[in-house]
């Protein structure tokens, strides 16, 4: 099925709007493929884009405004929790490495140049590489290797180097 011109326009608007950073779709013989430029759009929208990222911090506020002060004396890592995130283009399983038998394609501390794969995931079967927004650093893995994540779901902190 040939995508219609007002598809690719409401695909378009969509995608400006969301943490999406780069996109590809196929649909019978057409292939669009979106990309923001640079990286600062990307990491604002997925904060506030997913439903299911939101929920669990408004739960967690309310029912502990004294467990967030405790946390934040004892955490060293607070400035790199506030930093940009590569988000979950989609949802599947979140892959580390290439192959469980293989190194893992970043870790924390590791200088990567803009378009450098730094996961993977998992979705009906097909690989689909997740591509760092910029040169950055990397700050933090936040999904487990294996792990189930939703669409916009942070899987990696960095900052940009």
């Amino acid at each position: 099925m040939a995508m219609k011109t007002q598809d690719i326009i409401d695909l378009m608007g969509r995608f400006d709007t969301s943490g999406i950073g780069r996109m590809k779709i196929t649909s019978g013989d057409t292939t669009i493929e979106l990309e923001k430029p640079g990286c600062g759009p990307v990491p604002p929208a997925p904060v506030a884009g997913p439903a299911a990222a939101p929920a669990p911090a408004p739960a967690a506020a309310p029912a502990a405004p004294a467990a967030a002060p405790a946390a934040a004396p004892a955490a060293d890592e607070v400035p790199a929790a506030d930093g940009p995130c590569i988000t979950a283009p989609l949802v599947g399983t979140f892959y580390v490495a290439p192959s469980p038998d293989k190194d893992p394609y970043v870790q924390p501390g590791d200088h990567v140049k803009k378009g450098d794969t730094v996961c993977l995931l998992e979705a009906m079967k097909m690989m689909s590489e997740v591509t760092a927004p910029c040169d950055c650093v990397i700050d933090e893995i936040m999904a487990a290797d294996g792990e189930l994540v939703s669409f916009g779901a942070p899987l990696i902190r960095y900052h940009e180097a």
